[in-house]
C-alpha cells in the first residue's frame, strides 16, 4: 500500500519528534493531542529543532515547507483519512488500549495502526481492534530526529504486508528498521533499562555520586551519555513503567525497580521534562 498521510497521536517528546521526522521526509502529518497548549508547544519545538538542523546542513527542505506538512488537531476523528496512525501517548496500557479501540472505529479499514510503545504488548493492543493483522509496533528512539533505530515489533497476528509497509515508511524517514518479536520491552529497553535501574541502585547505596557514575560509564564503557543522565532524558516515569512491565511479565526479581526510582517519580522529579531528575535542569 502507498502511505502518504500519517497520523501521530500525542504531542509529547516522542510524538513531536516523530511528526518532525515524517514531515521532513515528505509525509503529510496530522498531529493529535487533547491539549491545545501541548500542540502549540510541539510546533514551536519542531521549528527550533529544524532551524538547528537546517543551519548544520542536515535538512535540505525549507522550514516553512516542512511545517506546512504538519496539521494539528485535538480530536482523533481528524485521523479518519490517514493511511497510517502512530500512537505515541504516555506509556500507560489502559490509555493505549482505549486509543486503539477508538482508532479502530475511526480509521478506514485499510489503515495501519502502529504504537510507539517502549515495552507494552503489541498483541494485546491489537486485540482491541478488528484488524489485528494491521497493528504493529514502531518504537522510535529519543531524540527521534537524531537516532536512526526503529524497532519494528510484530504482534502475533501482524501480517507480512503490514511489516513491509512500515519498514518502507521508516526507510523513507531515513531510519534503520529492525524487526523484533513481541516480548516485554522488546530488545533495546530489555537490555538498557536494567542497566539504568542498576545505576540507580548504586546511587542509592552511596557507592558514587550521579556525576561519577555517569563519568565511569562514559570512560569505561564508551557510552556517549551516562545511565543517569540518560534516564533523565528518557523520563523517570517512563523508566519506571518499563521496569514495572519487565518485573510483572517475567516475575523475576532482577527486574525489581529501584526504590529510589519510585521515590523520584512520586516526588514529580521526572527528568528533563520537569527540569529536575538526577540532575537539575532549571538553569
Amino acid at each position: 500500500m502507498s502511505i502518504k498521510n500519517i497520523g501521530v497521536v500525542g504531542a509529547g517528546q516522542m510524538g513531536l519528534g516523530i511528526a518532525q521526522v515524517l514531515a521532513t521526509s515528505g509525509f503529510v502529518v496530522s498531529l493529535v493531542d487533547v491539549n491545545q497548549e501541548a500542540l502549540d508547544k510541539a510546533v514551536q519545538t519542531v521549528r527550533s529543532s529544524l532551524l538547528k538542523l537546517i543551519e548544520k546542513g542536515k535538512v535540505k527542505d525549507s522550514l516553512e515547507s516542512i511545517i506546512e506538512r504538519i496539521s494539528c488537531f485535538t480530536n482523533l476523528q481528524d485521523l479518519s483519512n490517514c493511511d497510517l496512525v502512530i500512537e505515541a501517548a504516555t506509556e500507560n496500557e489502559n490509555i493505549k488500549l482505549s486509543i486503539f479501540e477508538q482508532l479502530d472505529k475511526i480509521c478506514q479499514p485499510s489503515a495501519i495502526l502502529a504504537t510507539n510503545t517502549s515495552s507494552l504488548s503489541v498483541t494485546k493492543l491489537a486485540s482491541k481492534t478488528s484488524r489485528p493483522e494491521k497493528v504493529i509496533g514502531m518504537h522510535f528512539m529519543n531524540p527521534v530526529p537524531l537516532l536512526k533505530l526503529v524497532e519494528v515489533i510484530n504482534g502475533l497476528r501482524t501480517s507480512e504486508t503490514t511489516t513491509k509497509a512500515v519498514i518502507e515508511v521508516a526507510k523513507k524517514a531515513e531510519k534503520i528498521a529492525i524487526p523484533v518479536k513481541d516480548k516485554p520491552a522488546f530488545v533495546l529497553n530489555r537490555i538498557l533499562l536494567p542497566m539504568i535501574n542498576e545505576a540507580i541502585f548504586i546511587l542509592d547505596e552511596n557507592c558514587a555520586s550521579a556525576e561519577d557514575i555517569d563519568e565511569i560509564m562514559k570512560l569505561g564503557a564508551s557510552q556517549p551519555i551516562g545511565p543517569l543522565a540518560l534516564a533523565d532524558l528518557i523520563g523517570l516515569d517512563t523508566c519506571l513503567s518499563i521496569m514495572n512491565v519487565l518485573y510483572e511479565k517475567f516475575a523475576d526479581t532482577k527486574y525489581r525497580p529501584a526504590p529510589l526510582l519510585r521515590q523520584m517519580v512520586e516526588a514529580g522529579y521526572l527528568g528533563r521534562k520537569t527540569k529536575r531528575g538526577f540532575y537539575d535542569y532549571s538553569a
